[in-house]
């Protein structure tokens, strides 16, 4: 048993920035620099409670992009020296974000521990390497991300933080391999568990979704399938689900090996970056070689976040979260005794209110952030949640679950096509229109204009702010833009009151809310590293079943006009078209 001594090392605050849930995000080089990652890892050991860090288990593992394992290192011999008693590692450093999750919540080791905490290493959907984008957050014993008290509480710390403890003499752990290593510190043993990434996991997986069922799907010769982790953390859970446990040919996966740079691209599953995916699905600019697979999907850097698709068919993630929820109760077991309530975030297009309405489903609107969801579904109000930014999930655990939605899709897929293998094949596009026919359609898509100049894009915001204090000004804009338009009916700064606690969480986003039930939301993304992102929402809602069939551009041409001329994009911004659409 190896013994270790704490060292008290001086330090000054850093410049960081407020994290939210998604924790703290900068340029590796940032995080390089002497002192600036530890002191956001003590500056949250001293936000927490004693009892979540003496002789508490924690969770410290990550998508696996560059300076991850550095940073494993660092995390372990700070945790060694501030009291904790266990630290668990996933496999080469290696745990999705929702498998992060389910460990803190489902895991119990030898001795019986269980978790109550997680430092969880990624960027998300952001580019890795050395020059690109690291982050951290903490997970609290729930499973989800640190509440908004304690983040604040972090972020003070690290303005006053004056020393950090560290471990120094504790020798490096090897994580390329299952083991237990034991060491002894002042405080007592100390131990650091490598294990399996993707058995927990899956094992969460078998409970929720019928296994069986999904793998007839899949040895059908009619059915045909295609996964791209784009070499982000959900290659290392693909060929264990997908081939070992149900079947797929492992030819069917793309980019499947995670890499520390995510293979040179950018590991956000759109339309825009999963590039090989889309053009595999016939999705591209060009007609593929081959006939394209019946369904498609991707995963981002931390396989939280997911994108499907079907045979030239792009299914957009309001759409699936609302057909996720609309099958649920027949097509996964999980959810055979029924939901308890369904949720969106604010931008999210209203295709899931419809559905509640229909089924009689609490429904509940909240600003963006997980964390919103967590809160309802510790309440026992909530079932299925999803994110336009191609996050889904349900109350099996505290994060949006990218996996988790691919497996809900092959669900209802092989629902829809139990007993009729034989026959014509119930396709990705059937279930969304039939959906359509049922529900209504609710055009929509999303500008993201990113790395966009700080000053510029405040002042953007506040001016459709203060726009708004004139309805009548409004309207002339609109009409003098387009006058096929419907009048803005309302528009505010979105204002939401948990149910649950009583929290009040403002300025979380710009509504312009239509007579016709369009609507154009305007935010403020704090997902990148860098400069500011500007999302810009915009949606259309279409009951006539003669006009749901057309192109969504097309459909939407009008509203993009008016949302560019009203709130004078390229003017404060100097750009001329989005980044990003989706």
């Amino acid at each position: 048993m190896v013994l270790f001594k704490v060292s008290r090392i001086t330090t000054t605050p850093f410049d960081g920035q407020k994290p939210g849930t998604s924790g703290l995000r900068k340029k590796v080089k940032v995080f390089v620099q002497p002192h600036y990652l530890h002191n956001f890892v003590q500056a949250t050991f001293n936000a927490l409670t004693a009892d979540k860090v003496r002789g508490a288990t924690l969770v410290v593992s990550g998508d696996g992009r560059y300076y991850s394992k550095d940073a494993i290192q660092i995390i372990t011999k700070m945790a060694a020296a501030n009291g904790v008693r266990r630290v668990w590692i996933g496999q080469n450093g290696l745990l999705s974000t929702p498998a992060v999750s389910a460990v803190i919540r489902e895991r119990v080791g030898a001795d019986g521990s269980k978790a109550t905490g997680a430092f969880i290493l990624t960027a998300s959907h952001n580019p890795g390497g050395p020059h690109e984008d690291f982050g951290i957050k903490y997970n609290m014993e729930n499973g989800g991300p640190a509440p908004e008290g304690i983040t604040n509480k972090i972020y003070e710390y690290t303005t006053t933080i004056k020393e950090y403890l560290i471990a120094e003499d504790l020798p490096d752990v090897d994580i390329s391999r299952a083991v237990v290593a034991n060491f002894t510190g002042p405080e007592g043993p100390f131990d650091v568990e490598v294990f399996d990434s993707a058995s927990d996991y899956i094992k969460l997986m078998k409970s929720i979704f019928d296994f069986e069922t999904i793998r007839k799907l899949l040895s059908s010769p009619k059915f045909t399938f295609c996964y791209d982790a784009l070499h982000g953390v959900a290659g290392a859970y693909a060929k264990r689900i997908f081939v070992d446990e149900l079947g797929a040919q492992e030819s069917s996966l793309l980019n499947c090996t995670p890499k520390e740079d995510f293979g040179g691209g950018h590991p956000d599953p759109n339309l825009t970056y999963a590039k090989e995916l889309v053009a595999c699905m016939g999705l591209g600019k060009s007609e593929p070689q081959n006939e394209p697979p019946e369904f498609g999907a991707a995963a981002d850097g931390d396989a939280d976040r997911n994108m499907i698709l079907g045979k030239r068919f792009f299914v957009t993630p309001s759409d699936s979260v609302a057909i996720i929820a609309a099958n649920a109760v027949e097509s996964i077991p999980y959810f055979s005794a029924g939901l308890k309530g369904v949720a969106r975030s604010m931008p999210t297009s209203a295709a899931l209110d419809v559905v509640a309405k229909n089924l009689n489903l609490k429904f509940f609107e909240v600003p963006t952030g997980w964390k919103f969801f967590g809160n309802l579904m510790d309440a026992g109000m909530c079932s299925v949640c999803g994110e336009e930014s191609f996050g889904t999930g349900s109350d099996h655990i505290r994060e949006k679950d990218g996996i988790w939605a691919v497996l809900a899709w092959l669900s209802i897929l092989a629902y829809k096509n139990k007993d009729k293998l034989g026959d014509k094949l119930v396709t990705v596009e059937d279930i969304v229109r039939q959906h359509w026919a049922t529900y209504g359609r609710h055009y929509y898509t999303r500008y993201d204009y990113e790395n966009v100049d700080a000053v510029a894009a405040k002042e953007l915001m506040a001016y459709l702010v203060k726009l708004q204090s004139s309805l009548s000004e409004v309207n002339q804009i609109v009409k003098g833009v387009r006058s096929d338009v419907s009048k803005v009916a309302h528009a505010d700064e979105f204002e939401y009151k948990d149910p649950v606690d009583g929290s009040i969480s403002s300025h979380q986003g710009i509504r312009y809310l239509f007579e016709d039930g369009s609507r154009l939301i305007f935010r403020l993304s704090g997902t990148g590293s860098e400069g500011a992102t500007i999302r810009l929402y915009i949606e259309q809602y279409e009951k006539d079943p003669s006009k749901i069939g057309r192109l969504s551009q097309e459909a939407l041409a009008p509203l993009v006009e008016v949302a560019l001329k009203l709130s004078k994009m390229q003017e404060f911004t100097g750009r001329s078209a989005p980044t990003v659409i989706t």
